[in-house]
């Protein structure tokens, strides 16, 4: 009997304002928010300012959040840039609020986990786009040839809010929390100094934000289930893979159908598609062709990496090879982190020759004086013969780093002494651990 009372009490949610304002959750609420950083809100507060403003006025903040009278600031407007042109715009609340919203979303989160589909991957615990890439190859390998695209157009600033509510009110019973749910949804936005109301939408840059997206998709994931398709979700990124161009057509118009009526969104026609899964990108990958589908890099996200490098190893960039080298290895570490899970080995090779390129193209463009160049390649070992050819030469530094001489004196050996980070080593350490 003390069990069931207790289980009870742990899923009761009428009383959610209580856990939000409970020691620990603000005290691990305040941690996150703190190691997220992030830029301040409209009213100027800092990250670090924001304990110090806690001391002193929490105990009126927390009684209006229990009276249910707390009023959100609104939001300052930032744009973005897209990886495929356009502009995302974030909304940036104040960092009290984001403290708050912490607060709440991880009082919410265990209430709605239970209920969202095991195919959404975005924004949830131990879930991740990882996770959602790897499922869509399983489906590809199993047959499904062809997938359903569906892109949302502009879906966090088209959220209905009276259908979000409804949705949220149906789990949560304690009223303060719909109270300051609704007033986060329509707080506003600050535009040249003036509050712009928000009738719809839930504005990105918050931590609530991905909780109430997957929230407000759910009936999707539901509806997928039930008519029995194969997805993927990952935020408003859903893909659907069925085993034919007609299938595909026809569940396309009738998703579109359910996403306009049901969710009161819209469906962007054109960047939306029914099309073999090796010509659509999803989540920076694609996959390939052959009879063993592979995960692979998704040449736009190639060739916005190659412009990050460039401008990473650009000769123009006044800086010693210490500092480049450590900001090169941290974006490679990043971006490798993520994108190392990729199957085709060979993109990583050239891409690390290509980089190594790079790097020599800058030493050659550092040591500027032909003699300082001539000095330099001797004691890399190259022959003074073929060194005062190199050091003399009128050609481009471009052309010379790829010279056999310049190649084998600071080929891979050298930059591996350097530290410089490989793709090719993290994408076997990546894929090792996938397999595992």
């Amino acid at each position: 009997m003390t069990q069931i009372n207790n289980h009870i009490l742990a899923n009761d949610s009428t009383n959610l304002m209580e856990k939000v304002i409970e020691h620990g959750n603000l005290k691990r609420a305040l941690k996150q928010v703190e190691s997220n950083k992030g830029a301040a809100g409209m009213d100027g507060m800092s990250v670090k300012q924001l304990r110090p403003y806690l001391q002193e006025h929490w105990l009126r903040i927390k009684q209006e959040l229990l009276d249910g009278t707390y009023k959100p600031a609104p939001v300052r407007r930032v744009e973005i840039p897209k990886q495929d042109g356009g502009v995302r715009e974030l909304g940036i609340p104040t960092v009290l609020d984001r403290f708050i919203q912490q607060a709440i979303q991880q009082v919410l989160t265990p209430i709605f986990e239970p209920i969202f589909s095991e195919f959404s991957y975005g924004f949830r615990p131990k879930r991740s786009a990882r996770q959602a890439v790897l499922k869509a190859q399983i489906y590809i390998k199993d047959g499904k040839k062809i997938v359903v695209d569906i892109d949302l157009e502009k879906f966090f600033d088209r959220v209905n809010h009276d259908l979000l509510m409804t949705k949220i009110t149906k789990q949560v019973q304690d009223k303060r929390i719909h109270k300051i749910i609704r007033r986060y949804l329509q707080a506003g936005v600050m535009l040249n100094g003036c509050c712009v109301s928000t009738g719809e939408g839930t504005p990105q840059g918050g931590p609530i934000s991905p909780l109430l997206s997957n929230i407000m998709l759910n009936d999707l994931d539901h509806e997928l289930t039930k008519r029995g398709h194969f997805f993927v979700r990952y935020a408003d990124d859903c893909n659907i893979y069925v085993s034919s161009k007609k299938a595909g057509l026809r569940v396309y118009d009738s998703i579109s159908k359910f996403i306009k009526e049901r969710l009161k969104l819209k469906v962007n026609e054109q960047k939306s598609a029914v099309d073999f899964p090796m010509r659509r990108k999803f989540l920076g990958f694609s996959f390939t062709s052959c009879r063993k589908v592979k995960l692979r890099i998704a040449p736009k996200t190639k060739t916005k990496f190659m412009d990050k490098i460039r401008e990473l190893t650009s000769r123009s960039k006044g800086i010693s090879m210490e500092e480049r080298l450590k900001k090169l290895n941290a974006y490679l570490m990043g971006w490798s982190g993520y994108f190392g899970i990729a199957q085709t080995k060979s993109v990583f090779q050239d891409l690390d020759k290509w980089i190594r390129r790079r790097l020599r193209m800058c030493l050659l463009k550092q040591w500027k004086q032909c003699k300082t160049k001539l000095s330099k390649l001797v004691g890399l070992g190259i022959v003074e013969k073929w060194a005062g050819c190199i050091a003399y030469s009128r050609k481009k530094c471009w052309r010379l780093a790829n010279t056999p001489q310049i190649n084998k004196a600071l080929g891979l050996a050298y930059w591996q002494g350097e530290g410089l980070v490989m793709l090719v080593e993290r994408n076997d350490k990546l894929l090792l651990n996938v397999s595992a």
